[in-house]
Order: C-alpha cells, then sequence, then structure tokens
C-alpha cells in the first residue's frame, strides 16, 4: 500500500470535492465513480492505484448511505440476506476472472443496456412513484440477481447501482425510494469485496483515500437526506442523469480507444 502516491496538497484538496460530489450524486441513483474515478486519474495516480483507492473511499461512501437510510426505515438488512450472499460470491467471482479476460465486450453492451434504460424511464413518468405487487419472489429474485449483478460490479462496474434500482422496481415491485435504499446494501456488498482484494494487493493510496473519505461521507449524508425528503420523482431525474452521463462516458472511451 503506498502512503501519499507523491500527490500534491492541491491534489488532495481536489480529490476531497471529488468525493463530496460523487457521494451526493452516488447516494440518490449511484454513477459516483463517473466522478471520482477521473479525478483519481487526474491527480496523477496511475490506473491500478485509481481503482483501488476509489473502491476503498466508494465502500466507506456507500455504507453511509446504507446506514442513514436503514435509520430512516427505507431498508431493512436483513430483508437482503441472500441478495448479500449470492452479491459477494458474484463479485469475487468477477474480481478474479478480470485478471484474466478482457471485458471488452461489456465495453458496448453495457451503455446499449443503460440506454434501453434511459429511454424506459423517460417513456415511463409514473416510474417508481408507488410499490407495486412484486413478479419475482426475493428467494429468486435476490440469488438471481445477486449474483449476475454482483459477477458485474466485480468484474466491469459502471451501471450497477442502476441495474439493481431497475431490478427491484420492474421485478420485485419497490418504489424508487426503497429500491434506491436497498441497492446501497448490495453496492456495499461488491464494493467490499473488490476493495479487500485491493487492499491485500497493496493498490490503494492511504492519504489520498482517506481524505476521499471525508467529503464521500458528506456528500453520501447530503444525497440520503434528499432521498428520504423528496419524492420518487426527484430521484427519477436524478437517474436519468447518471445514466445519461455513465452511457455517454463509457461510448466516448471505446470510440476514442
Amino acid at each position: 500500500m503506498t502512503l501519499t502516491g507523491d500527490i500534491s496538497l492541491a491534489g488532495h484538496l481536489a480529490v476531497l470535492v471529488g468525493g463530496l460530489v460523487a457521494g451526493t450524486i452516488d447516494a440518490i441513483a449511484g454513477g459516483g465513480g463517473l466522478i471520482t474515478v477521473p479525478a483519481l486519474l487526474a491527480v496523477g495516480l496511475p490506473p491500478h492505484l485509481a481503482l483501488g483507492t476509489n473502491k476503498v473511499q466508494s465502500t466507506v461512501g456507500v455504507a453511509t448511505a446504507m446506514l442513514r437510510y436503514r435509520q430512516g426505515n427505507l431498508v431493512r438488512i436483513r430483508q437482503w440476506t441472500r441478495a448479500i450472499i449470492f452479491t459477494a460470491l458474484g463479485a469475487a467471482g468477477g474480481a478474479a476472472l478480470i485478471q484474466r479476460l478482457s471485458p471488452g465486450l461489456l465495453a458496448w453492451l453495457i451503455p446499449g443496456l443503460l440506454i434501453v434504460i434511459l429511454v424506459y424511464t423517460l417513456l415511463t413518468p409514473s416510474l417508481g412513484e408507488k410499490e407495486r405487487p412484486e413478479r419475482v419472489k426475493p428467494a429468486v429474485l435476490q440469488p438471481v440477481a445477486g449474483t449476475v449483478l454482483g459477477f458485474h460490479d466485480g468484474f466491469f462496474g459502471p451501471g450497477t447501482g442502476t441495474f439493481w434500482a431497475m431490478t427491484l422496481v420492474g421485478l420485485g415491485g419497490l418504489d424508487l425510494r426503497r429500491a434506491t435504499a436497498a441497492t446501497k446494501v448490495m453496492n456495499f456488498t461488491s464494493n467490499l469485496v473488490a476493495a479487500v482484494l485491493f487492499v491485500a494487493a497493496g493498490q490503494v493510496v492511504v492519504t489520498v483515500a482517506a481524505v476521499m473519505i471525508v467529503g464521500q461521507v458528506i456528500g453520501s449524508m447530503i444525497g440520503a437526506h434528499l432521498v428520504l425528503q423528496r419524492p420518487p420523482r426527484f430521484i427519477r431525474w436524478v437517474l436519468v442523469f447518471s445514466v445519461t452521463a455513465t452511457a455517454a462516458r463509457l461510448l466516448w472511451k471505446q470510440f476514442a480507444s
């Protein structure tokens, strides 16, 4: 593990602000990595250290939002035990496999799926405004979604929060506020698995992670507060922004390369 990574004071302040903004957006609709990873690369971290540092600080931010939603009675962690277990297994498998395979196919597939979600969200004004009867029982939905989306988060990552939210709204019958809260439980699980692997490999810059965690915690509290106070329609529009930005960034990276 690297202590400072030769990052200046100005660089540390920059990632503090990046963590604050990312934590706020991530707590509401996901997509915080769109801000944190480029910020870490911009201050001079090589890709492997940027990814490892990002997973550590993101884990703490997501945990903050998750606990705030739990305090606000939007999520009961014990109800998601199956999803937690299978998300952890999926994330471990994805993180192990990415060491051997290129995620090139997903780099094209994921933006396409996100664009489908974006169109569906825009064409469904009442999306997630109230709970509906579940289409798939939790005993089936949690293990299947946990394995698939946990694997995706460990192997590739972008869009995981969006896929979870849409799965829980569309198949689980949750409203968008409760789906957002539940999503943080699984995001925390897969992030923690990946963070442990990065720490074990020594691919974390300690001071940068610590500073960014401060911003993430503050931002996560702000974002969670907004979700608890605002109607689902507010989350929907932040989700539209997050999905659009994620798909655009992934496509830009592909075309640029």
